[in-house]
């Protein structure tokens, strides 16, 4: 008896489904993303806020600011 198989079918089949698995993960990656720059945008104001107010001395702020950009007293990324 002769069995027909479909490659064609299965690898489309297969292929669409590994694009829609990587769409939803660069999705889900760049949301959050975006969420990781809000929060820091978020606590960069408070930080502002609190030195304003003068809860924060010049060089606590630098060194928190330092610290929530990613480096110890070098450049910001």
């Amino acid at each position: 008896m002769f069995v027909r198989r479909r490659p064609l079918l299965r690898s489309a089949v297969v292929g669409g489904a590994a694009y829609m698995a990587g769409k939803r993960g660069a999705e889900r990656s760049a949301f959050e993303a975006e969420q990781d720059d809000r929060s820091v945008s978020d606590q960069l104001a408070q930080l502002s806020m609190l030195h304003d107010k003068g809860a924060l001395t010049d060089a606590e702020f630098a060194s928190a600011k330092a610290r929530l950009l990613g480096g110890a007293g070098g450049p910001a990324r």
